[in-house]
């Protein structure tokens, strides 16, 4: 494995591209729609516009690629947009 200076991934990204949706019930029931970025074997980056997410809440995803939980693990902003990096836990 050749990772790079403060590179903390352990698996290979994939760039991805398309629709991906994001469900959560707490604190109110919300749907987010937003885009693939890339994906691993146990997750999955997408770029959003709700601020509302915050690490360590599950959710109900579906993508291209698969459907089912995952963990919040990060956001970030970037130019206006938020991006999220997301564990599969189901």
């Amino acid at each position: 494995m050749n990772l790079q200076i403060g590179e903390k991934r352990r698996e290979t990204r994939r760039e991805a591209d398309g629709a991906a949706h994001v469900r959560f019930a707490d604190p109110y029931l919300c749907e987010i729609e937003g885009r693939l970025i890339d994906i691993s074997d146990s997750g999955f980056r997408m770029s959003h516009a709700c601020v509302s997410l915050a690490a360590g809440q599950v959710v109900e995803f579906s993508h291209s690629e698969a459907a089912g939980q995952a963990r919040v693990m990060w956001n970030r902003v970037i130019g206006g947009r938020v991006e999220s990096g997301f564990l599969v836990v189901k």
